[in-house]
């Protein structure tokens, strides 16, 4: 998990309606903050595709009903992206996630898996009453040359 004393230099939040017609938005904005802060184009679309699942699973399984919104944060540092999804509903079991394959996954859970892939650190966390938040994690690549 990110270290609370970590204080990023760009926070971005987000409330988006519950609605599948606002999944383009928050892939449009996850992209122009993601190359803003300099990742590659490979990186961007997978970041999107991350973003665009863990918004599914919350459309799928929110604890708000298609009137309220669901919360996204982006905090912006000069080594990282941290995004975190906020509203999922139904508790996702994570237990060695890292470790099963792509068949040990029901399709409930294969967004779960797609997320882990392309991101390089996912953390999930379940809170009976406030539902389950997904932070994602992309680190900037330092190419030398």
């Amino acid at each position: 998990m990110v270290d609370k004393l970590e204080s990023s230099f760009d926070c971005i939040k987000l409330s988006v309606p519950n609605k599948a017609e606002y999944v383009s938005v928050v892939r449009l904005t996850t992209s122009a903050i993601a190359s803003r802060m300099g990742f590659d184009i490979e990186e961007i679309e997978d970041i999107k595709v991350a973003i665009a699942e863990a918004c599914t699973n919350t459309l799928k399984n929110g604890l708000n009903s298609e009137k309220e919104n669901f919360d996204i944060e982006f905090d912006m540092y000069m080594d990282k992206l941290v995004i975190t999804v906020k509203g999922i509903g139904k508790e996702i079991n994570t237990d060695n996630i890292t470790e099963l394959k792509v068949e040990d996954f029901g399709e409930g859970n294969l967004g779960i898996f797609i997320i882990n892939s392309l991101m390089d650190e996912v953390n999930i966390a379940s809170d009976g009453d406030n539902g389950t938040e997904i932070r994602m994690i992309k680190y900037m690549r330092d190419d030398i040359i």
